[in-house]
């Protein structure tokens, strides 16, 4: 099967399409004919390589896939072929013990992500444990659906579970214009919250106020915290989440008001930020990670995607074999929201 692969860690130039074998079935999973995959920050991380990551090479990335299930496993009952699908891109352990059912947690020590810790959507086929399916709705476009299920999770775990966004609170969400703010805006909204949006140019404020964001703020123009800070009252949000790490992590802390939350789930400009400590305990802040979702949070955010409450943001769709142009366009940031791969 065609798929888009690399062999080594590095720049863009390392991935290329490749002929690789088809997956094969195991009796409780699900060959799926992949229709299309979303990229992530992760596939560019993947790619120049994470510390104590280790890979089967060649690698397959690609975390968010949609497709038709092709074919099923002796053991699977909730689907089969032929049925429009989507994937939960978070893995737990395979051998259906105590573990797996108590564990479907992003805590769990079992805990991993395909299209990182295994073989991705961008290719022709990938095959997946049964639990890890989720059937489309009739009417549902197969080609945005790609670009739901590792961001809407990873936001609404964030702003919901442990952000514990409450109505009338305010939020900032940084990166604004990338795929999980622009879950996250949408999701802070329908929680009732006042968005603040943090973005690089008026031509994505004005997309982050159509999603609904109240404020938008353009980081190169200004300084955010401040500006926070001062269209606040001096009070500062209840709720950042910061998904930018290095660069924005210090404004973060003082974007925040007394008692405030920040919640960390990435780190897209490097892992280390500087911490004002006297920032930390004379506000008394609040500073809790998250990451991916629990597969209940799964099922609840893709409910509210296929009721219509909350929708994709597709940036734009490029075929499998611009797979390098769609990795450059995420570097460079120049999209709103998510790039897909149409591999059909």
């Amino acid at each position: 099967m065609r798929a888009a692969v690399f062999y080594e860690h590095g720049d863009i130039d390392k991935l290329v399409i490749a002929d690789v074998p088809q997956p094969q079935v195991g009796r409780g999973d699900v060959l799926v004919r992949v229709h299309a995959a979303a990229l992530n920050h992760l596939d560019l991380h993947v790619r120049r390589g994470i510390p104590g990551l280790k890979l089967t090479y060649p690698h397959i990335g690609g975390s968010d896939i949609s497709g038709v299930v092709a074919e099923v496993g002796s053991d699977v009952t909730t689907v089969q072929a032929g049925q429009r699908v989507v994937v939960n891109p978070t893995f737990w352990l395979e051998d259906g013990s105590e573990e797996v059912i108590r564990a479907e947690h992003p805590l769990a020590p079992s805990f991993s992500i395909i299209g990182e810790h295994r073989p991705g959507g961008l290719a022709e086929y990938v095959a997946v444990p049964e639990r890890n399916i989720l059937p489309v709705p009739d009417g549902v476009d197969l080609t945005a659906i790609a670009s739901v299920p590792l961001v809407f999770q990873t936001a609404w775990r964030a702003l919901i579970t442990q952000g514990q966004l409450q109505a009338g609170e305010s939020v900032l969400i940084l990166g604004a214009s990338g795929g999980a703010a622009t879950a996250a805006i949408q999701i802070a909204k329908l929680a009732g919250g006042y968005v603040y949006a943090v973005t690089s140019s008026e031509a994505k404020a004005a997309a982050a106020r159509a999603l609904g964001a109240d404020e938008t703020i353009d980081r190169t123009t200004s300084d955010f915290s401040r500006e926070v800070f001062q269209r606040t009252g001096k009070r500062g949000v209840d709720l950042v989440l910061e998904n930018t790490g290095a660069a924005t992590w210090k404004g973060s802390l003082r974007a925040a008001r007394r008692g405030g939350r920040i919640v960390s789930y990435g780190a897209t400009t490097g892992p280390i930020g500087e911490t004002d400590i006297r920032i930390l305990f004379w506000k008394q802040l609040h500073i809790i990670g998250s990451t991916m979702a629990t597969r209940a949070e799964f099922n609840t955010v893709m409910r509210l995607i296929f009721q219509g409450q909350l929708k994709p943001v597709v940036d734009r769709v490029l075929p499998l074999d611009q797979i390098r142009e769609a990795h450059r366009l995420l570097e460079a940031g120049e999209q709103f929201g998510k790039i897909v791969i149409r591999v059909e």
